[in-house]
């Protein structure tokens, strides 16, 4: 059983939870996950590491609201306990030699951008960090990030926080004012994601995303989370979750995102309908 000793709400659907586990806290390192279960009836999910403190023996993860399992979680307060808490898992981010890199997140991608961002501008890189959300009242870690980095650029969909537009129109601005980076790295919506791509490859930019489809066992042995790279089949549990993103069929990734869609529904339909007849009775 693992406690979850702090619990944060970031936006009205993100959430932050930090979880008493020092085994997987002295191992993790950025770009790894966990995989967890609720109760012994739950699925099992997976979650990238945002952060982990050797001292307190806590791994932060951050979610959002958007299936049964998630919203299990958000049900839950400090002190309540995971069943099954599972990790590091994938491969760490190879982060070694860079000088000067830009780190984009796309939504809920920034909370799993900014290990990677903290990791390298702790170890003297200049990091230019690009963030992406609808609107303002969707930005979640703004001071963590700006301490992560050398500059923070946020930008929103309606223009209500930051810069209006796209992460990607940052980006070729940026390159354009002659910014020359040895590395990009994306993550966030497979759709921003291979824009970014599409982007850097026309600037011959080295550039690393991170995959997160559907995952089971996170042994590479149920075959549900695997990728097309290069032509090759990958499994983003034990190959990744970090690939090249230029070798990545982002177009394939997409259409196995929808498999599970009506499933995801169905199930969170059962667990909201339950919760309500709980509620009738107890009222």
């Amino acid at each position: 059983m693992y406690k979850i000793v702090n619990k944060q709400d970031l936006n009205p659907t993100v959430s932050l939870l930090k979880i008493a586990a020092p085994e997987i806290a002295r191992k993790a390192k950025p770009g790894q996950f966990i995989i967890l279960r609720v109760d012994d009836e739950g699925e099992r999910i997976p979650l990238t590491i945002a952060d982990h403190d050797n001292e307190t023996g806590t791994v932060t993860i951050v979610f959002q609201l958007v299936g049964k399992t998630t919203r299990q979680l958000s049900e839950m307060k400090e002190g309540d306990y995971l069943l099954d808490f599972v990790g590091p898992l994938g491969k760490a981010t190879e982060l070694d030699g860079y000088k000067k890199i830009a780190v984009i997140g796309g939504g809920l991608g920034s909370a799993i951008a900014w290990p990677q961002a903290k990791k390298l501008f702790h170890e003297g890189a200049h990091v230019d960090m690009i963030c992406g959300f609808r609107n303002k009242d969707l930005i979640i870690l703004e001071e963590e990030m700006k301490q992560s980095c050398t500059r923070l650029i946020i930008t929103t969909d309606d223009g209500s926080n930051g810069r209006q537009g796209f992460v990607t129109d940052i980006l070729k601005d940026l390159i354009d004012q002659g910014n020359e980076y040895d590395l990009v790295i994306a993550i966030g919506p497979l759709i921003m994601m291979k824009f970014v791509c599409k982007l850097t490859l026309e600037y011959k930019i080295k550039t690393i995303v991170s995959m997160n489809p559907v995952m089971v066992d996170g042994t590479g042995m149920c075959g549900g989370c695997r990728v097309t790279v290069g032509g090759e089949t990958k499994f983003a549990c034990v190959d990744g979750p970090d690939f090249d993103g230029h070798l990545v069929d982002f177009d394939e990734a997409m259409r196995r995102q929808q498999f599970y869609k009506k499933d995801e529904k169905e199930a969170l339909d059962r667990h909201t309908c339950r919760l309500t007849g709980e509620e009738r009775a107890n009222g």
